[in-house]
């Protein structure tokens, strides 16, 4: 999406808008809002996304694919679009020109700090323009920053849910010492719906874990998040193997026995690692092939997980931790729940949803066995689909009804409150904000939103609104770290 000049960015209307305002409007401010809820249980969306979207478009996209080009050029590419597929005539191009010539985007953010939940009809972020000429830029954004934010934060909502349910069990069964983000890993790049999707999708993710197969959200991350792989714990991968290493040895040597010794001795004797282990028949690899290399195992520098892959996940995960403490036995941790050999563990990273982990867990802590014998892969079925009772929401822009809504303008110098209230929504869920907002903690510290201001008695409120600049004039005001993220997601006990 770098090579696409960012005005291009957005739905066919939003290029028609200049000439729908009133005449003489100066200014206009919107809000980033979640309007609503469709999952019963969750009504708080984590803020996250944000401070990337502004560098890698406002800024870097911007500066790249507008700014530095020559205006000429960035003038016939939006007359070829717009007038072969509107209509000539239909855009006054004169607004991309000035804009061009003044060399950088007038445009400010104020928002909440990333990593805050945030409950719904609370806005997450407000956007205005800092030009009278353009405020037609303002809600020319919306396209972008709907698309890239939506699901970056329902995963980071997902890994938010998992790291809930991974705290309850971890707190009754789990040497506090154990740390709670490697319990879960994101499986999920292969089922996401783009590789950039992919890689936001796993940002949010490990706001809550560590672990995840995405190797370029690491990268996404340390761009955007000013972290660095080599110096703090950002994400980390591992070492696995797959049906097509299994599948081929074994078309090789006809005998499962010999790559898992070959593993363990001879490429990773120093190394832990996972074994897709389902290949065959999983049962005869963990009753009969582990148990014959049980030596072999013991004397490893490292670990080997055995993975499953098929089947019952509850069943197969509970009931393989039963089948390797018989054979490997464990030590006793200092909540009284066992804990298997350091040598041997068990992973399984298919179809895992909340309600799975859970059952996992729960069934785990029923046969006095620790929570952390098990480490479990959350895939795209959890990124993009919730079960409730028995049925399955997926994960859309529409979940939280997230939208950016225009709610004051300014017209020849006049402040006025712009607002929507649809007599025919019936979910009363898309009445707008009125004027500008102030979002503040209440007396219980929940956040709550008071709207109705101009851009004058708005100033009077400045102290407890948490609505912060952090992005002016094509600059980056205020920014977040990874590590700061985290700890305000997690309350310090990421």
């Amino acid at each position: 999406m770098h090579k696409i000049n960012p005005l291009l960015l957005l739905d066919y209307y939003k290029t028609t808008h200049n000439e729908q305002y009133p005449a003489g409007i100066t200014k206009i401010t919107s809000y980033y809002t979640p309007r609503m809820s469709r999952l019963k249980d969750d009504t708080m969306l984590v803020m996250f996304g944000l401070q990337a979207f502004i560098k890698e478009y406002l800024i870097d996209s911007f500066q790249e694919n507008f700014f530095n080009r020559n205006k000429e050029d960035v003038l016939k590419e939006y007359r070829r679009m717009i007038d072969s597929t509107l209509g000539d005539n239909i855009v006054d191009y004169e607004k991309i020109a000035r804009l061009h010539d003044l060399g950088y985007l007038p445009i400010a953010i104020k928002a909440l700090e990333e990593g805050t939940r945030v409950p719904v009809k609370v806005p997450m972020f407000e956007i205005t323009n800092t030009h009278p000429e353009y405020a037609w830029l303002v809600n020319t954004l919306e396209t972008a920053l709907s698309c890239s934010l939506w699901h970056t934060q329902v995963s980071a909502n997902v890994g938010y849910r998992y790291r809930q349910i991974v705290n309850r069990y971890f707190d009754l069964t789990v040497d506090d010492t154990v740390p709670r983000n490697r319990a879960l890993g994101d499986f999920s790049m292969r089922g996401q719906e783009s590789c950039e999707s992919a890689v936001k999708s796993s940002a949010g993710f490990c706001l809550s874990f560590l672990n995840t197969a995405t190797v370029p959200t690491i990268l996404f991350l340390e761009d955007y998040y000013n972290c660095d792989c080599t110096k703090e714990p950002v994400a980390f991968g591992a070492i696995s193997t797959e049906h097509s290493v299994m599948n081929s040895n074994f078309a090789v040597d006809g005998d499962e026995t010999i790559m898992v010794k070959r593993l363990l001795n001879d490429i990773y004797p120093q190394n832990g690692f996972s074994m897709v282990s389902d290949s065959y028949d999983y049962w005869n690899m963990v009753d009969q092939i582990i148990p014959s290399l049980k030596e072999d195992i013991l004397k490893h520098g490292g670990y080997i997980g055995i993975r499953g892959d098929s089947g019952d996940p509850v069943a197969i995960a509970t009931e393989t931790v039963s089948h390797l403490w018989e054979t490997f036995g464990g030590t006793t941790n200092t909540k009284g729940y066992k804990v298997l050999d350091s040598h041997i563990k068990v992973i399984y990273g298919d179809s895992i949803t909340p309600q799975r982990a859970e059952n996992i867990y729960r069934l785990l802590t029923a046969k006095g066995f620790a929570c952390n014998n098990v480490l479990l892969g959350v895939g795209s079925f959890s990124m993009q689909c919730l079960e409730q009772d028995g049925e399955f929401q997926p994960y859309t822009r529409d979940t939280y009804g997230i939208a950016i809504k225009a709610t004051y303008c300014e017209v020849n110098g006049k402040p006025i409150p712009i607002y929507k209230d649809p007599k025919t929504d019936t979910g009363n869920f898309k009445k707008s904000q009125r004027g500008l907002c102030v979002v503040y903690r209440d007396t219980e510290g929940n956040l709550d939103c008071r709207d109705g201001y101009d851009s004058q008695t708005v100033t009077s409120c400045e102290p407890e609104n948490l609505l912060r600049q952090v992005f002016c004039d094509g600059k980056m005001v205020k920014e977040q770290t990874l590590h700061e993220i985290r700890n305000i997601l997690h309350e310090g006990s990421f």
